[in-house]
């Protein structure tokens, strides 16, 4: 498969827009069904997943209400969306083309917070809502996740920053077909607006989660990927440290979302 990856609101759906017009076949709803009008002003071009955003593997392969199984072999030139966590537990078979969607972290948690918010106005949240990681710390938790993933599995894979295609589209786009080797650039390019950005207000972030020294790995983890560079081996060592000084964080952030979910269980809820 063609895979789309990325964390939330970093540009997958606008990727799987383009890929759609290219003529490529795309598993996955253009608006699922299931979600409030909150969730649909969110992104009214639409988000286009399905179950596979969870990954593609055991639980959702075969298709666990249809029974239909995809065969590797029928799906190589079907674009879907995975999330990273779902990217990284998807068999490698599916991987043939992994497109990473990759936007600034302070512009992903503010869209991150407002997408919570619309979640919640929707009532899509019920009950007692798990605690929500710092938006900082996700992204971090992510992308280094799947750089990770990345160099352990080595599927064939293109990185990308969401602000080099919205300052660039037909450039971006025309280079990320010509790598895939099919699509029509002209149409693709078409569905992008030039420098547009998603409307999420600015100001200050209340709670990121990090320190002003990781702020600034994390500034230089986008650079890096915006400006096409490669991770050398001096930096790739300031990632792992970061990571080994945030892990903490993250793992009791895992424990406190366990713990909301076994209250929530056994209120009966």
């Amino acid at each position: 498969m063609i895979v789309v990856t990325g964390t939330k609101r970093s540009g997958t759906s606008m990727w799987m827009q383009i890929l759609a017009a290219a003529g490529l076949p795309v598993i996955g709803e253009r608006v699922p069904q299931h979600w409030s009008e909150h969730l649909h002003a969110a992104n009214p071009d639409g988000f286009y997943e399905s179950e596979l955003v969870a990954g593609i593997y055991f639980r959702t392969n075969p298709h666990p209400v249809s029974g239909v199984f995809l065969f590797p072999e029928q799906t190589e030139r079907h674009a879907v969306k995975v999330f990273i966590p779902g990217l990284i537990r998807s068999d490698l078979a599916y991987l043939d083309r992994v497109i990473a969607t990759v936007r600034g972290w302070r512009d992903f948690a503010r869209s991150r917070e407002r997408l919570r918010a619309l979640g919640r106005a929707g009532g899509e949240v019920a009950g007692e809502e798990a605690p929500s990681l710092p938006p900082g710390l996700e992204w971090w938790a992510e992308n280094f996740a799947l750089i990770r993933d990345v160099a352990t599995r080595r599927y064939p894979f293109h990185m990308l920053s969401y602000e080099s295609l919205l300052a660039d589209p037909e450039r971006t786009i025309a280079e990320v077909l010509a790598w895939l080797g099919v699509g029509d650039p002209g149409k693709a390019s078409a569905v992008v607006h030039r420098g547009a950005g998603t409307g999420v207000p600015g100001g200050a972030l209340d709670e990121t989660g990090l320190e002003p020294v990781h702020m600034q790995v994390l500034d230089e983890l986008h650079d890096h990927i915006h400006r096409g560079l490669a991770l050398g081996p001096a930096f790739v060592e300031r990632l792992n440290q970061t990571d080994r000084e945030l892990r903490p964080r993250l793992l009791e952030h895992n424990a406190a979302v366990k713990a909301a979910a076994l209250r929530e269980l056994a209120s009966g809820g």
